[in-house]
């Protein structure tokens, strides 16, 4: 069951675009694939919009491929979470994803 406790919500104003559910930048725009993320937004938002992210705790986030239980990840294409290979960790799965577009719930690692 996927669920979300944010021990930690920030307000960040949107640089661009942002999807809800994907990892953002401190700088308001999605992560860039193997980049670091300060956390995941709550909700989607337009450019110079304030969204919700949450940087602590558990979030639910969009796999970006098929994810095991318990597998380090890493930001992939769009914002979405898959598994780390040699970009930042920046969760832990808490949940498998079966595709890509799977929600699932993640532990939320500082990077």
């Amino acid at each position: 069951m996927s669920q979300s406790i944010s021990l930690l919500c920030l307000s960040v104003a949107a640089t661009a675009a942002i999807t809800a559910e994907t990892f953002v930048t401190a700088a308001g725009a999605p992560a860039t694939a193997g980049g670091n993320a300060l956390g995941v937004a709550r909700s989607s938002q337009a450019i110079g919009e304030q969204t919700p992210v949450d940087v602590l705790g558990t979030a639910i986030v969009i796999a970006g491929a098929a994810v095991a239980k318990d597998a380090a990840l890493e930001v992939g294409t769009g914002g979405k979470a898959i598994t780390a290979s040699a970009g930042a960790v920046v969760a832990r799965a808490l949940e498998a994803a079966g595709a890509d577009g799977d929600r699932i719930e993640v532990l939320l690692i500082a990077n």
